[in-house]
C-alpha cells in the first residue's frame, strides 16, 4: 500500500420489495462490498477509496439508488501507509 485508504461502513436501508434491485445496482459501484442483510432490507456496505471525497460521493450514490431509504455512515478510518510496520 503506497498511499492511504480509507475504509467505511454503511448501514443502508431500502424498501424490502426492492432490495434486490438495489443490492444489483450496489454491486455496480467501484470500491464497494456488501456484507451482511435482512428481509427487511437492512444491509451492512464498506466502502474503500483513495480520497475521503471518494467515500462522501459513494454515500450520495447510494443515496439515490432507487429503493434506499437512507445510508447512513457507522465507522470511517484511515489507513496510514506511513504508520505501517514492515
Amino acid at each position: 500500500m503506497d498511499e492511504p485508504l480509507h475504509i467505511a461502513s454503511l448501514l443502508v436501508h431500502a424498501r424490502p420489495e426492492l432490495l434486490a434491485a438495489v443490492k444489483a445496482n450496489l454491486r455496480l459501484l467501484p470500491g464497494l462490498e456488501l456484507h451482511q442483510e435482512s428481509p427487511l432490507g437492512k444491509m451492512v456496505v464498506v466502502l474503500e477509496a483513495v480520497h475521503e471525497n471518494q467515500i462522501l460521493e459513494r454515500i450520495e450514490q447510494i443515496s439515490n439508488v432507487p429503493g434506499v431509504l437512507n445510508a447512513a455512515l457507522i465507522y470511517h478510518e484511515l489507513l496510514d501507509p506511513a504508520g505501517d510496520v514492515e
